[in-house]
């Protein structure tokens, strides 16, 4: 189980003053997949990465019981000085897995050939994601936190990772980013809509995503953006 209580996240830059989360009050069941969904530029990405605990919120906290991988997209926190062989092995140290056994893993699963063994900052987008995400599904959590990685690669590596992903959360849940319904639709149980800062859960999937697309019918409500003076 994941608890946001009283969340609020803003940034503030150059005098403007934009809200991302507005005193979030929700609970997100133990071994659910829930799909996160909002327009660009949301916060989306900011709320995975407050709940990984890898940004701090502006007031509030996150509460857990159980073990939350980090975010799992095109942008990763892997070192870009280091092998992608490299950063596996040394994820593998911090959770105190066997270090072979997961880069033999990653290595079979993420497709990545002779770079594996190069620098991750000379990886394309996809690369790292496919890296991330291989290292996140060969470790063990109770929540995986996902943004758009299954829709990297080629249709059979987007097949292999939803088929991997779908056989994890037979144990585990997830907060899943996609811009794709249907995708969406095959690996959610529920969803979350986060609109103008605020974040609505909803026990089922279509109803978040029939909540969403009517959002998106209308225009953005600006006081998401305010000028300080």
């Amino acid at each position: 189980m994941i608890v946001l209580r009283n969340l609020t996240k803003e940034f503030r830059m150059a005098g403007t003053r934009k809200v991302v989360a507005r005193n979030l009050n929700v609970t997100f069941p133990t071994g659910v997949s829930v799909g996160l969904l909002g327009r660009n530029g949301a916060g989306k990405s900011t709320l995975l990465q407050i709940i990984a605990g890898s940004v701090a919120p502006t007031s509030g906290e996150v509460l857990s019981d159980g073990d939350i991988s980090f975010p799992v997209g095109l942008a990763t926190s892997m070192h870009p000085n280091m092998t992608g062989a490299q950063n596996t092995r040394f994820v593998a140290r911090i959770y105190g897995v066997d270090t072979d056994e997961l880069v033999e893993f990653v290595r079979d699963f993420a497709e990545l050939e002779g770079h594996y063994h190069l620098p991750v900052r000379t990886y394309s987008s996809g690369m790292r994601a496919r890296l991330s995400f291989g290292i996140n599904m060969g470790l063990k959590f109770d929540t995986y936190l996902i943004d758009e990685v299954t829709a990297t690669g080629d249709a059979a590596f987007r097949g292999k990772s939803e088929a991997l992903f779908q056989d994890r959360l037979r144990d585990s849940g997830a907060l899943f980013v996609s811009h794709s319904m249907g995708t969406m639709k095959r690996m959610c149980e529920a969803g979350a809509v986060l609109e103008n800062g605020h974040l609505t859960y909803y026990d089922d999937i279509d109803e978040a995503i029939a909540q969403h697309e009517e959002n998106m019918t209308r225009k953005p409500d600006n006081a998401a953006d305010e000028l300080q003076r």
